[in-house]
């Protein structure tokens, strides 16, 4: 599991850290805690449907920023549940871009246990670094 929840940083919100070896695999780490921040059981969620995204940002920490907000849209907007089955980011930290697959399902009460629902990704206290041979990303959601 490349992510763990922070407890001690947000006490209204949830906090984690999110790594991986790559850029992309420190996208993937922080999507699937945001998605076992909504879901007691992430693996429920079944690749019933696709989504591509695509997007691009000044910094890589904003692109991040971005992608978990798309992330939370096709939640509030299309009530899907997505994991993250496809990426690849190009640039340079300065100015990223992605594209992305994923997949997932309608949210159903009777096969998702919800546990809150995220509102926002803030950018209290966010940050993308590169440290120790590895991606980290610190994230709050607003719940």
């Amino acid at each position: 599991m490349p992510y763990r929840y922070l407890e001690e940083i947000a006490t209204a919100d949830i906090a984690f850290e999110a790594w991986g070896t790559t850029q992309e695999e420190l996208f993937i780490a922080a999507a699937d805690a945001l998605l076992g921040v909504m879901v007691e059981e992430p693996a429920t969620v079944a690749p019933v449907v696709a989504v591509a995204i695509e997007l691009a940002g000044e910094q890589l920490d904003l692109l991040l920023f971005a992608f978990l907000q798309e992330l939370v849209y096709h939640k509030d907007a299309r009530q899907l549940l997505l994991r993250i089955t496809d990426i690849a980011l190009s640039g340079t930290p300065a100015r990223s871009s992605l594209t992305a697959v994923a997949r997932g399902e309608e949210i159903n009460p009777g096969k998702h246990t919800m546990i809150v629902d995220v509102k926002a990704v803030t950018l209290h206290r966010f940050l993308v670094e590169y440290r120790e041979g590895c991606w980290r990303a610190t994230v709050i959601l607003d719940i």
